[in-house]
């Protein structure tokens, strides 16, 4: 019998023992996935600040594409910094990428060259885009879309979900998707919109009620960026006086990447950045990326 409890006690302790070294072990692995999701995510914030920082709107069109690059900013350092998982550090790693994606638009804009391509974001290929000229009457106000900026449509929107719903990338009169990514649902009248504004265009391939039903959300696996971005932000958070447009080289975009004396060979020059992205209290209304990541 005492042989029997000895063998018993050595099982257990043997047991205790691997269950520890086992936690131990997903808590390395969890660990070492959070620094690399959080190392990926910082790079493209990086690169972000730099275009945001280094460009200036000559147009209303790149003016509005580069401050929503800087609420993109603004949204991504605030959610990778409270970032404890590798899923929370993937989404400011995708709200940064869609900063990108305003950033070009705001180089196109200007005629400038926009850069690299941009990795898809979620939801972005099945939302499809604006193929055409569009401009319609709806209560009592006339809402426009083309695929290319103008002064009637300055506001851009790179594509994807928005609380839950597509919005195909495009320019538009105005960000009639505004009130769902702020408030995280749609009005009644939405899907009238949408139906009424895209009906037949050849770029967007489902109609109002694949709109109300989340067209694309059953193919692309992830979140919603439009809809998760917007906690991690104030919507008046941009302050234009709160950067030094002096801190870059205005030289900055070399067509391979950024001039050496704004950045240096993948990161920031310390002189040119504080390294936390945002000069106190952030901005509000800002308004840059080579997107060579």
């Amino acid at each position: 019998m005492a042989i029997l409890l000895v063998i018993l006690v050595i099982v257990l302790i043997v047991f205790l023992v691997m269950t520890l070294a086992g936690r131990n072990t997903a808590r390395s692995h969890q660990a070492n996935q959070l620094a690399d999701a959080k190392a990926d995510a910082r790079r493209l914030i990086e690169r972000l600040g730099g275009q945001v920082y280094n460009l200036t709107g000559t147009d209303e069109a790149s003016k509005q594409a580069l401050a929503d690059a800087g609420e993109r900013l603004n949204a991504a350092g605030s959610q990778i910094d409270q970032a404890t998982t590798a899923a929370q550090a993937r989404l400011a790693k995708e709200t940064a990428l869609e900063g990108l994606y305003y950033v070009r638009a705001a180089r196109s804009a200007m005629g400038l060259d926009p850069g690299p391509p941009v990795p898809e974001l979620d939801g972005q290929r099945s939302a499809g885009r604006v193929s055409e000229e569009r401009a319609i009457d709806f209560e009592g106000r006339q809402v426009q879309a083309s695929p290319m900026p103008s002064p009637q449509t300055p506001n851009y929107y790179p594509g994807g979900r928005v609380a839950g719903r597509p919005v195909p990338a495009g320019w538009y009169s105005e960000p009639w998707w505004k009130t769902a990514l702020v408030a995280g649902a749609w009005g009644v009248g939405s899907a009238l919109l949408f139906d009424t504004l895209f009906h037949g265009m050849s770029g967007v391939g489902y109609d109002a009620a694949g709109f109300e039903g989340g067209y694309g959300s059953g193919y692309d696996a992830g979140f919603d960026a439009g809809q998760d971005y917007q906690a991690g932000y104030d919507q008046g958070g941009v302050d234009q006086a709160g950067y030094d447009q002096g801190g870059y080289d205005q030289g900055g975009y070399d067509q391979g990447g950024y001039d050496q004396g704004s950045f240096d060979q993948g990161g920031y020059d310390q002189s040119g950045w504080d390294g936390g992205g945002f000069d106190g209290g952030g901005w509000d209304d800002g308004g840059g990326f080579d997107g060579n990541f």
